[in-house]
């Protein structure tokens, strides 16, 4: 096999591959003995009929496609393997030359990995930011999960006021005709919790068990619903209870309930511990994002469309996977919010840039450094796998290599790591 590349555009160009007529030739025969299965000749049975009957029956041509569908996969291969090329995409086939007696000659159309040429990567500048944990921070923490431990009660006597929970059946009109997801009984919202449209749950404030009011709100213009953006509704709102949160003193006895240690003092302090891991962690997320995006934007690289579209399949397929744990089946959504598959695909479209362009600068800078993963490094994550899955190390691992681009893709994410791990260490903190 003989290839010729030639680049045509920035990440395009033609692989033009020749196979040996001998290596034709075996095509044909192994072509000839898939096609006489399946045919018919007088005085023959399936699969007996000899070959030079057969072309002079049906023609050599009636071959060619059986023969190239063996042919062209793997010379194709062989060739983006010789060439050391990175296609993005399926090629483009065009076949120049294919007769019996003949090399075969074909045209490969190919969109490549595109090239990266990386700015400044080491030593570069970020300003640094401070992520401490204040006494308002602890005692924000304190109350929260205060509020996540309180008791409800139902009101025998009084008002609603903010932070309590009601039962209530509502139903909405907009034009005075009943609309699609505007009623509901016995739904339990929180006053002040923003689940429903601005202005909806102030208006339930001082109303009393039993009682019946009439809500009106009006949706925002940018409202997920297009048809009732901007739209003046009424609701008819009926109170069955009022619910009041209890909520627990914070001493001795609740750190006991709801914790291992003895005191409240030594429960604060762990939870004060936590807030301090937790900035840690925060800190230490921002220092990477921030290093990125100067290593990111310092680089050059035209990326083709192809890789772009391939990225937002695949954030699609994710939200689409989101919504079906919720029981919303993707066709619904659309048909709820008005959206449009292209508009859909629009709005995770420089999402899917950002992604595609980081992952090939990070992908450009891992090379540069000759930056690798270990067989312990997979090793090792393959066992976090495994520890976190409850299964054998040896059973996962099985997985990994049977799954198609399983290994590569733990292999990819290690690389990924470690590179922007060099970038954080190579960095200057102002």
């Amino acid at each position: 096999m003989a290839y010729k590349w030639e680049k045509t555009e920035i990440n395009t160009g033609v692989l033009e591959i020749e196979v040996e007529e001998a290596q034709v030739a075996e095509a044909l025969e192994k072509a000839f003995r898939k096609v006489a299965q399946r045919v018919n000749v007088p005085g023959f049975r399936k699969g007996k009929v000899p070959r030079r009957i057969f072309e002079a029956r049906f023609g050599v041509e009636s071959l060619y496609q059986e023969a190239l569908d063996l042919l062209l996969p793997r010379a194709y291969s062989e060739a983006v393997m010789e060439a050391e090329l990175s296609p993005v995409d399926r090629p483009s086939i065009d076949v120049v030359q294919m007769e019996s007696g003949k090399p075969l000659v074909f045209k490969a159309t190919v969109t490549v990995r595109p090239e990266v040429v990386l700015g400044q990567y080491k030593g570069v500048t970020i300003e640094d930011k401070a992520f401490e944990v204040t006494d308002a921070d602890l005692a924000e923490e304190l109350e929260r999960i205060r509020k996540s431990h309180a008791e409800l009660h139902v009101l025998e006597e009084g008002t609603a006021e903010t932070g309590d929970l009601l039962v209530i059946d509502f139903k909405g009109f907009v034009d005075d005709e009943e609309f699609e997801g505007g009623e509901a009984e016995n739904y339990q919202i929180e006053i002040g919790s923003g689940t429903f449209v601005g202005g909806f749950e102030e208006q339930l404030i001082g109303a009393a068990a039993g009682a019946d009011l009439d809500v009106t709100i009006t949706f925002p213009e940018a409202y997920h619903v297009k048809s009732l953006a901007g739209k003046d509704a009424h609701f008819k709102v009926h109170v069955h209870d009022i619910k009041r949160k209890r909520l627990p003193d914070l001493d001795d006895e609740f750190a006991k309930d709801i914790s291992e240690f003895e005191t409240f003092a030594a429960f604060r302090d762990s939870v004060q511990e936590q807030l301090k891991e937790r900035a840690e962690q925060e800190h230490e997320h921002y220092v990477e994002e921030a290093v990125i995006k100067a290593v990111v934007e310092a680089a050059q690289v035209e990326i083709p469309n192809v890789m772009i579209e391939s990225e937002i399949d695949g954030q699609v397929q994710q939200f689409e996977s989101r919504l079906s744990q919720q029981g919303i089946p993707l066709d619904a959504y659309q048909e709820f919010t008005g959206t449009t598959t292209e508009e859909l695909r629009q709005q995770f479209r420089d999402e899917a840039t950002a992604s595609v362009r980081t992952g090939l600068v990070l992908d450009a800078v891992a090379k540069a450094e000759g930056i690798v993963a270990t067989d312990e490094e997979r090793d090792l994550e393959i066992q976090k796998l495994a520890d976190s899955a409850r299964l054998p190390f040896d059973r996962v691992k099985a997985m990994l290599l049977g799954r198609d681009g399983g290994l590569a893709g733990l292999n990819a994410e290690l690389v990924t790591r470690k590179a922007v791990q060099f970038l954080v260490e190579h960095s200057v903190r102002a």
